[in-house]
């Protein structure tokens, strides 16, 4: 048995999400294989036939097996099923929206938000906002498993030299249609793929100033921006930036906080970064329990000091 990686993708590349989805399959199983479904796939394929550790690459292509819509991809992922004890996705908007179709019908539990494989049986999810580290053993015959791609480092994009086999694309089922899509277009890192973030929260007070005092400074380190559910509620930030349980996960090399209190719900989404700047004029702000560097201080003077400083 091995096992298989559904892999992500735009159908010319693959998202990086894949490549620490395919490090956890490594851990579960020595036999990797990556289903691409898609339409006009052949790139995104390709690259996935070149990651260390493939051995096998799947190929289903149909205009129907575009977007990503979950019936259909499901439904490509049971017709080659049968041969993987592993079926695991990013636990990602797209792969959360597939995997439990498939768990349900092979009629398995599904194991969400692994972030630790300790046995091919035995895996470490969080709980509780991250509170909490639950173990857990499944019995079932198929594991079926969202992969929490800031647990695991990427697997190398390139030294591979798997076969691309060509595979059956099912019918349509006919149950959901791709309309259209309105994507926000920015020059800035996509965020869960940021190596820095410089996030603000709720005191930066209005939308002018969010922008006003922390695009300067994302500018200056070539990072992405993010907010806490706070500033986006209030509209200062778009809801593309959240960061936390309800929003991304993120774990760049260094997260900066900006007005951020550290609420339970927006440090499940950030603690696992590497290095945690906080600029709080609070001492008790929670947000200085994980950061590794602390800066009481009004954001409104630090920040446009670190600016000029840089």
């Amino acid at each position: 048995m091995a096992a298989l990686v559904v892999a992500e993708h735009d159908n010319a590349s693959l998202k990086g999400g894949t490549l620490n989805t395919v490090a956890a399959a490594l851990a579960c199983d020595g036999d990797v294989h990556v289903l691409v479904a898609g339409t006009g796939a052949a790139g995104a394929a390709a690259a996935a036939a070149h990651i260390a550790g493939v051995s096998k690459v799947l190929h289903a292509d149909a205009p129907h097996l575009d977007h990503g819509l979950a019936e259909n991809v499901a439904a490509q992922v049971l017709a080659v099923a049968s041969g993987y004890s592993h079926i695991l996705f990013a636990a990602t908007a797209a792969g959360k929206n597939v995997a439990p179709r498939v768990a349900a019908l092979l009629d398995v539990a599904q194991i969400s938000d692994a972030t630790k494989v300790l046995a091919p049986d035995t895996f470490e999810r969080p709980i509780y906002a991250g509170n909490a580290i639950a173990t857990v053993q499944s019995t079932d015959a198929v594991k079926v498993i969202t992969v929490r791609t800031t647990g695991f480092d990427p697997a190398a994009a390139t030294g591979g030299g798997a076969a691309v086999q060509t595979v059956a694309a099912v019918a349509d089922a006919g149950k959901s249609a791709f309309l259209g899509s309105e994507i926000a277009k920015s020059d800035r890192p996509e965020l869960t793929a940021a190596k820095i973030i410089v996030s603000g929260g709720r005191a930066l007070g209005s939308s002018d100033q969010f922008n006003a005092v922390l695009t300067p400074l994302a500018d200056k380190l070539g990072a992405a921006l993010g907010a806490s559910r706070a500033a986006v509620d209030a509209g200062y930030a778009p809801n593309d930036w959240q960061v936390g349980q309800t929003g991304k996960i993120v774990a760049p090399t260094l997260y900066i906080a900006a007005g951020i209190s550290g609420a339970i719900q927006h440090l499940a989404g950030m603690k696992d970064s590497k290095v945690i700047v906080a600029i709080n004029k609070d001492p008790e702000a929670p947000i200085f329990s994980v950061a590794d560097y602390g800066l009481e201080a009004d954001l409104f003077a630090a920040v446009p000091e670190l600016v000029a400083s840089l």
